[in-house]
Order: structure tokens, then sequence, then C-alpha cells
């Protein structure tokens, strides 16, 4: 393995399939890092929680099935992520069977919610990443801002706190007030 002198916490570079092998927790795979997931403030938790819940209690109310995941690697076209929450369909979590380390691809649905130390165009860009491999439909939450981003394969759309956001794709029918779940 090789290390990076260039950032004051060394980071060791390895392959990808290395780190699928053995994926350290609370850490991505990016650009050949490491890279570890912090900055997660009330506010951020807060909505995540919220999150699991709606997105939980719509596929049981709905019969949809499928499971909601928290923090669980999957595979892009070029890194290792683990959104902030997902969702996996009762269809493909059938065809990958329910032990699996890592998703070999983009769940359908993610959330990822902004904390300080994250920047949009960072956000926007893990979105376009997550879209070209195989998810459906990208949630960016920002809770200090009180606005939830949704963006699809045509088309970004902006929800702010007075408004109810909905599923455009994934969990058809599923909308909340944004003032609801950004508190």
């Amino acid at each position: 393995m090789i290390t990076s002198l260039t950032t004051p916490n060394p980071v060791k570079f390895f392959s990808l399939e290395d780190f699928i092998a053995h994926p350290p927790e609370h850490t991505e795979w990016v650009d050949g890092k490491l890279v570890e997931k912090t900055g997660m403030t009330y506010k951020h938790g807060l909505a995540q929680g919220k999150l699991i819940r709606y997105w939980g209690d719509y596929i049981i109310s709905t019969g949809q099935g499928g499971e909601i995941c928290v923090e669980t690697l999957c595979r892009t076209n070029k890194q290792a992520r683990r959104p902030d929450l997902a969702y996996i369909s009762a269809e493909l979590l059938e065809q990958v069977g329910g032990n699996f380390t890592v998703l070999p691809q983009s769940f359908p649905l993610i959330a990822e919610v902004a904390s300080p130390d994250d920047s949009a165009e960072e956000l926007f860009a893990k979105s376009q990443e997550y879209l070209e491999s195989g998810c459906q439909e990208v949630w960016l939450l920002f809770p200090e801002t009180r606005l939830v981003l949704i963006n699809t394969q045509n088309r970004w759309q902006l929800f702010n706190r007075d408004e109810v956001v909905s599923s455009q794709i994934v969990l058809t029918g599923f909308s909340i007030p944004v003032a609801e779940l950004l508190v």
C-alpha cells in the first residue's frame, strides 16, 4: 500500500477490489483513496431518521416491499459509496440475495443529507455518479436551508420548506411536506 503524504492525516491508496473485500466502516473508496464519512450534525441525523421512518412506513403500507438501508456500500461505475440512506426494491433484493457486503450497483433510490462539511458541487457530482450506475432517483436534503433537490435522469427539481416533496419514479405516490421532513 502507498501512503499519501500530501494530507495531514495520511490516506492509504489501494484498489477498489481490496476495498470491497475488506471495507472499513464509515468510509468510501473515492479515486483510489479512503474517504471517511464525517460531519453528521443533529439536523443531519434528524433528517436521516425521519426519512428512514417515512420511506419505511410507505413501503410497508403500500405492500411495495423492499428495504431501507443506512450507509450500506454500493458500487458505482467509478467508486464504492455509502449513501446516507437508500431503498432497495424487493426485486433487486431477490436478485442479489440478502447477504451482500457491497451492492454491485447503485440503489434504485438514494438520499444524501448535506452536512456542513459537504460542498454542493460534490453532492451534485455524487448524484450524477449514482444515476450513471443504475440509480433512478436521488434526493439531496439540505437541513440547514430546508431544501430538497431531486435528481432523475431527465431533470432536477427543487422543493423549498413551503412545498411538498414527492418521489418522482421509485416510490410512486410517496410525498411529505419539506417542513415536516426538515425542521
